[in-house]
């Protein structure tokens, strides 16, 4: 996906940015990000999360990055969930991938996945 950066944060190699589908912010993993730099990036969601609280069918049926306080929303189509509880969020292009529990979800439809802390990191063509 690709992002602008919009500015630094307060906390060490913390960026708020933005991109096609919205804003948020995330901690950086790459050289030195500068205001206005665009780059192509992906994102790793490390946190364990929970269908049904941390992963909730979408309001709208679009893709997006919001903020939510001091979280991060990512909405966009569930398109997989393997028997270890590994997911896949289609958001446009691009695809996230993370690491749940909890009872089953449908698949195809729009969820949303409210983010503590995502890591950014650039692509390396």
């Amino acid at each position: 996906m690709r992002i602008t950066v919009a500015r630094n944060g307060l906390r060490k190699n913390e960026i708020f940015f933005t991109s096609a589908y919205g804003e948020g912010r995330g901690i950086w993993h790459g050289a030195h990000a500068s205001p206005l730099e665009e780059i192509d990036v992906e994102f790793e969601l490390t946190q364990l999360f929970m269908r049904w609280v941390d992963i909730v069918p979408a309001d709208k049926g679009e893709s997006g990055i919001a903020m939510d306080g001091d979280r991060v929303v990512f909405t966009g189509v569930l398109e997989d969930i393997d028997e270890d509880g590994t997911g896949y969020l289609r958001l446009g292009e691009s695809v996230l991938m993370f690491e749940s529990l909890g009872e089953p979800m449908a698949l195809g439809i729009f969820v949303s996945i409210s983010v503590k802390e995502p890591g950014i990191y650039p692509i390396v063509v």
